[in-house]
């Protein structure tokens, strides 16, 4: 059954409905532009209207990104930007913000080198709501869920154009927190691939069967881009764009306030 075993989750995307409002999350790379920018961007992000945080672990072989946060995540670990520094920048981050929900998004790799539970225990202790590992497969996530599960972490899915019926039937099933919708097969950042008419038609089918509310990503980059996309789902995920105007600004800050708001703005018209 579809379900969020996260508080911060169960509140935002009901406060949401109520508002009917759609939700924007923004992704970052932590570490990226800088060790020291990281906490200050996220509270400039909730501050320009984000409603949750996909927050990226850098990792060595980022495959489903694009260049744009593979070269993001090799300039983070080469920084010293690992797990440990993550949570630590999601526990400084809950000093100040204790609503908006922060997924971590990265891949399998670091978690088992971390072991599953105690990566759970610290993850729960920092302040983390969901957790993407856009390499677990839903038929081989049970235990990891089970694990996350019991420390208030939600697992959220991916699904995407080319999911099957069957495989989109138990993903659905599984959702927690929210569905990903990857709304084209590829890479991040590809926002020529961008066709919102084909991934509305299947956003109204996944929102249909599903539980846990939809978010839609990939090939987003400005308000038109999210305001299309958010037409048929239930929120939308901005990333390469993103992390590609603060890896060039000289005020990361400002710069992170200035690309979301008019995304915010475009959402809420």
């Amino acid at each position: 059954m579809s379900q969020s075993f996260n508080k911060r989750f169960t509140e935002k995307f009901a406060m949401l409905k109520v508002a009917r409002r759609k939700a924007l999350v923004p992704f970052v790379t932590a570490g990226d532009p800088s060790l020291e920018a990281t906490v200050p961007v996220l509270h400039a992000l909730v501050e320009a209207g984000a409603d949750v945080i996909e927050l990226g672990v850098p990792f060595s072989d980022p495959m489903a990104d694009g260049p744009t946060i593979q070269r993001s995540s090799e300039r983070a670990l080469e920084r010293g930007a690992g797990l440990r520094y993550v949570l630590d920048a999601v526990g400084e981050f809950r000093t100040r913000d204790n609503a908006t929900p922060i997924v971590l998004m990265g891949y399998l790799n670091p978690v088992e080198i971390h072991g599953s539970e105690r990566f759970a225990q610290e993850a729960a202790a920092a302040g983390v709501d969901g957790l993407l590992l856009v390499d677990l497969p839903p038929e081989e996530a049970a235990e990891s869920r089970a694990i996350f599960n019991a420390h208030g972490i939600d697992l959220i899915v991916l699904a995407s154009p080319t999911t099957t019926d069957e495989r989109l039937s138990l993903i659905c099933e599984e959702a927690q927190g929210y569905l990903y919708y990857v709304s084209f097969a590829g890479v991040t950042g590809a926002s020529e691939r961008l066709d919102t008419s084909a991934a509305g038609k299947r956003l109204a089918l996944i929102r249909a069967q599903g539980k846990a509310p939809v978010v839609a990503g990939f090939g987003i980059k400005d308000a038109a881009s999210a305001r299309a996309m958010a037409q048929d789902a239930d929120g939308v995920v901005v990333g390469s764009a993103l992390v590609e105007v603060l890896a060039l600004a000289s005020d990361p800050v400002a710069a992170a306030k200035r690309f979301l708001a008019p995304l915010r703005e475009a959402l809420d018209a």
